[in-house]
């Protein structure tokens, strides 16, 4: 049962038709906030019970590459409620290579994407912060924006940009009353990683991929969206700058098998 913490607070979400985004805005809901999201998908059925559970939710399809499309979101958002309370930038893609095999064109498509709509998000949301003297921006990286990860250039740059971003959001704005703070999953289990690991041809890889998250599985992203919710809320007041990883402890450091010999696993 929720204590809804969240309490009238005005949330927005971008990639909010499917995993890691929708999450958020259920959970969101569910701690009594008004949710807007934002994405290039469709509304899926899901967003009926957030519009009825919250009135006042919506969600409005666009490409967060589009700046004005972004601004006009954030217009409408403000317009309806006075002002902005956090943002969640959930939207991205995944896409990797050895540099010497990715076409320049899906470079620069990952970076326009995860990188780029990141920016244009915080940028549409910044000036009513600005003004309210309050906000929390909650971008979405990746343990591959901590560290490497081998056929990652792509989207690991994209993502390492974003951690830094984050970093630099809360250098400039936190004595505004704007704390900003960067959610690192591990591998969420969501339509966009079935589709790159579900095939049947990367069971072997999934597996390993698997095993370096020490706690043995995937994550779920109800789990990512607890972590927003504490970034969101008072909890988190003292917090800003700060690149989270939930990830199963992915990035806590290598594991060789040594401790079947200790009788722990």
């Amino acid at each position: 049962m929720s204590d809804q913490r969240l309490q009238g607070q005005v949330m927005m979400v971008t990639g909010a038709s499917s995993g890691i985004g929708l999450a958020c805005a259920e959970r969101f809901v569910r701690e009594g906030a008004i949710v807007h999201g934002f994405d290039i998908a469709e509304k899926p059925s899901a967003w009926a019970a957030i519009e009825k559970d919250a009135p006042g939710s919506t969600f409005t399809v666009g490409d967060v590459r589009d700046e004005a499309a972004q601004k006009a979101w954030a217009a409408d958002v403000k317009a309806a409620h006075g002002r902005i309370d956090s943002i969640v930038t959930a939207a991205g893609v995944a896409s990797g290579g050895p540099v010497h095999l990715i076409p320049t064109e899906e470079w620069q498509r990952v970076q326009d994407i995860n990188l780029t709509g990141t920016f244009l998000s915080v940028k549409a949301v910044i000036d009513t912060m600005l003004e309210q003297r309050s906000g929390t921006i909650i971008t979405v990286a990746s343990v591959e924006g901590l560290e490497g990860a081998e056929g990652g250039s792509t989207y690991n740059a994209s993502k390492g940009g974003v951690v830094l971003l984050t970093k630099n959001l809360a250098m400039d704005y936190s004595r505004m009353g704007i704390r900003s703070n960067c959610i690192c999953p591990g591998f969420i289990d969501t339509p966009l990683f079935r589709s790159v690991i579900g095939h049947p041809s990367q069971a072997e890889f999934a597996e390993k991929i698997k095993e370096q998250h020490k706690i043995g599985r995937f994550g779920r992203p109800e789990e990512i969206a607890g972590a927003a919710f504490f970034l969101a809320s008072d909890d988190s007041s003292f917090v800003s700058g700060h690149a989270l990883p939930v990830d199963g402890g992915y990035v806590a450091g290598h594991r060789h098998g040594h401790t079947k010999l200790m009788g722990l696993d």
